[in-house]
């Protein structure tokens, strides 16, 4: 699995560069270190009930894309990495095409299908052990799921990650690896564009360059973000690689005396048991749609690779909330709790192929049948992705 939210702030990225040609042409050697890379995201659906309400999650699983078929989105990056032990330069772009780029920060305008999903320079100053910084639209630098689907243990989102986590800033980010153990983030960026919903965005999302002015104030009020992490080395025996992460997001106003503020753990422990890897999670988002309202979710996630290409990921989740977070049409306390089961078969080279089934219940709150009638949703999705 992969927990590039983790470390992505703390490492430069280490792709292949594309091979030059025999003679160099000024535009070739600009070029030639930059890579091209992305996916086709497919799925399709069957809501066990007979409805199409489901619970707040990611757009891939919302009530549109319910008993069909879908695109997803299609990805296209464009990259070059920054050197190591230099004085370096380089930058990152990554485009959305699809039904899935509407709910992004940087989707390039109301209801458009096409969003900017990141687009950085990157740079390194070989200070100590070398100094990196993201200057433009970057992912967020909290939560143990990301954006693209195929990078996460589980097909459908967390209820953390749609309604908890902002989905990127606009701003600067400098991250510093001061051990093999221990690293650590820091950043500012536009409170206007973290996200979209609950996750301390607010009703400009959408406009990449959005900056939130209120209480006829002249200045922009601005996004803080700070995040540490800890891995154990290698001499820690069959602990090594599991990685301790904590992170913190100040967003947006978006009222007379509302500060959303996301707090986040998350860990990842390898076992004795190769095969076998956990992980954990914890959200809270203060003040997220009002003073003094709240949301929290625990996540628990167990993977376990069962052959050479077939592996089962697992995921519980346990969510409570002031009310209007998680459940559609809630204006009041809910609690729900939920379970994902994932089997991940490799069957072709570059393709990801899943299915997954996912029960959620409401075990508490105001509404205790909020999924059109009933208190429980069941579906079954079948996901494939083509990676290039």
């Amino acid at each position: 699995m992969k927990f590039n939210k983790w470390t992505m702030a703390l490492a430069a990225s280490g792709v292949v560069g594309a091979v030059q040609a025999e003679e160099s042409h000024p535009v070739n050697t600009l070029l030639s270190s930059t890579t091209l890379s992305g996916f086709v995201d497919t799925a399709a659906i069957w809501n066990l009930g007979t409805g199409s309400t489901v619970a707040n999650r990611f757009a891939n699983t919302g009530s549109d894309r319910q008993d069909g078929f879908n695109l997803n989105y299609v990805k296209v990056q464009l990259e070059k990495p920054v050197d190591e032990g230099t004085w370096s330069a380089g930058y990152k772009t990554e485009l959305m095409f699809g039904p899935d780029a509407v709910v992004m920060p940087g989707r390039l305008g109301g209801g458009s299908e096409i969003a900017i999903k990141q687009a950085y320079v990157a740079l390194r100053a070989p200070v100590g052990n070398g100094i990196d910084f993201k200057v433009g639209q970057f992912d967020p630098i909290v939560g143990y799921e990301v954006t693209d689907s195929y990078a996460n243990p589980n097909f459908s989102r967390s209820l953390a990650f749609n309604n908890l986590e902002p989905f990127g800033h606009q701003g600067i980010l400098a991250s510093y690896q001061f051990s093999e153990v221990f690293g650590l983030s820091l950043g500012v960026a536009n409170s206007a564009n973290n996200g979209v919903g609950f996750n301390g965005g607010g009703s400009t999302a959408g406009s990449i360059n959005a900056k939130s002015q209120t209480f006829g104030r002249p200045e922009s009020y601005k996004s803080y973000m700070a995040g540490i992490v800890l891995q154990a080395p290698e001499s820690w025996g069959w602990l090594a690689g599991s990685s301790l992460y904590g992170g913190i997001v100040k967003g947006l106003e978006t009222g007379s005396d509302n500060d959303p503020v996301t707090y986040y753990v998350g860990v990842s422990v390898a076992t004795p048991i190769e095969a076998l890897t956990v992980g954990a999670a914890y959200d809270y988002l203060a003040n997220g749609i009002a003073p003094s309202s709240y949301g929290n979710a625990v996540s628990l996630y167990v993977n376990y690779q069962l052959t050479e290409k077939l592996k089962l990921n697992n995921r519980v989740e346990y969510a409570t909330s002031s009310g209007g977070v998680f459940v559609p049409g809630n204006i009041d306390d809910e609690r729900i709790f939920a379970i994902t089961s994932t089997l991940d078969y490799a069957l072709f080279a570059n393709v990801v192929t899943r299915l997954e089934v996912r029960w959620d219940t409401v075990i508490g709150g105001s509404s205790l049948r909020p999924f059109d009638g009933h208190k429980n949703d069941v579906s079954l999705a079948a996901n494939v992705i083509y990676k290039f």
